[in-house]
């Protein structure tokens, strides 16, 4: 071992006997343990609202979502599926949708909903993953009732369960009120994804039983398509539409949700900064911790000095004290957060009004990177707030440190 490790070792050791000392070390590390912990839970935090808000967006809808001009059916939708499939190799999957207002009546209530008719076989939505009650079940059986899927809360709206029956009122495909048609739906399955705006209103059916019920005949009202990679949804959005022409309409997610995604941005974007104030102000307070470590070892710095010891032998023995509060506190912090996030992703203890957030319980996103980065910063400022009371311990004059200290 080196003498400034030993040194430093020793200096720590002494400063947990001294009351005063002991007490602002303590106050440092803490510091630095809490504003390492804020900023790893605020990033996961941030992380997870992004992740959740795209997941289920993109699960209730697609990476690209293709529509008529002014809602105008799409006719040869086997052609045109082929077609955008061999568009471009980025494309993974698509799948042809009829989706319409419609109003659906129980024996207890009537509601509005956004009915959407999707191919069973071709099942891009991960509505699946949030059934609650039932299956996710759109086929219907030959002499059976058309199946429905419903929200939570819509179906507590309309006080139906498994198995009931729901009647479904939906105009023709000119609009006109006059062409309404009805039909009779058994309700298959409920989910809750806790995103209020589809939990209230999208409903799940058969792509032929919403043509027979809209009166679309062959024609669909779009197609979704979902990409291998996010990153290329605008390159593959401008190639569809060049494939396809008028009257058909590509939009990327993005575009469709901007107001939703612009509000994540603008969450991410000032929070970090915000919260990593309080890592700086904690590394800074290593400051004044060292240089009261300076005038307190004035003394023994001199006689250090004198026996040999180098400027930077010296530099060397503050720096390690300043890095060791730095990666003591950094290491607590991380365990803190750690164990916060972890428990906040399998009890759920913290909740949200889903009519606000999209969501009924605080995401949570553990990468490991985000500990990686934010440690190294934290110790990174640590070891640079260090300096400067390492530098003024360097310059100290050994005669005078001796004869006065």
């Amino acid at each position: 071992m080196s003498y400034p490790a030993f040194i430093a070792d020793r200096y720590l050791q002494a400063t947990h006997r001294k009351g005063f000392l002991s007490f602002i070390t303590f106050i440092s590390v803490v510091g630095v343990a809490l504003g390492t912990a804020a900023l790893i839970i605020a990033v996961t935090v941030l992380g997870g609202f992004e992740k959740e808000i795209t997941d289920k967006v993109i699960g209730f809808t697609s990476h690209v979502q293709i529509s008529g001009y002014q809602s105008l059916p799409l006719g040869n939708y086997g052609e045109n599926t082929s077609r955008i499939e061999q568009a471009s190799p980025l494309i993974k999957s698509v799948q042809p949708f009829l989706s319409r207002e419609a109003l659906v009546r129980s024996t207890e209530s009537i509601d509005g909903i956004l009915l959407k008719g999707i191919e069973p076989s071709k099942d891009l939505l991960t509505v699946s993953k949030y059934i609650v009650q039932g299956t996710y079940n759109i086929s219907r059986a030959p002499g059976a009732l058309p199946n429905i899927v419903l929200g939570k809360k819509l179906a507590d709206r309309l006080a139906v369960g498994l198995g009931d029956k729901v009647t479904v009122f939906g105009t023709g495909r000119s609009g006109e009120f006059g062409q309404m048609r009805a039909m009779q739906f058994r309700l298959s399955g409920i989910y809750e994804s806790g995103m209020a705006d589809y939990d209230d209103v999208y409903a799940f059916t058969s792509l032929k039983d919403a043509q027979i019920l809209f009166q679309y005949g062959e024609a669909v009202s779009g197609y979704d398509i979902m990409v291998t990679n996010i990153d290329s949804v605008e390159s593959v959005a401008d190639l569809v539409q060049a494939t396809l022409g008028y009257p058909h309409y590509a939009r990327t997610v993005y575009q469709s949700y901007r107001n939703l995604f612009s509000w994540i941005e603008l969450q991410k974007k000032p929070v970090p900064i915000i919260l990593g104030l309080i890592i700086i102000v904690a590394t800074v307070n290593i400051i004044g911790t060292l240089l009261m470590m300076v005038l307190g070892k004035t003394k023994d710095i001199g006689i250090l000095k004198s026996l040999g010891a180098t400027k930077k032998g010296i530099v060397s023995i503050f720096v390690r004290q300043g890095l060791w509060i730095g990666i003591a506190g950094t290491v607590i912090g991380n365990l803190l957060a750690f164990t916060l996030c972890y428990a906040e992703m399998k009890l759920r203890f913290l909740s949200l009004p889903s009519d606000i957030y999209f969501m009924t319980s605080v995401p949570i996103l553990l990468r490991p990177e985000f500990f990686v980065v934010i440690s190294a910063i934290s110790i990174g400022l640590c070891f640079v707030c260090s300096l400067l009371p390492a530098w003024l311990a360097s310059r100290i004059d050994p005669v005078r440190a001796i004869r006065f200290g």
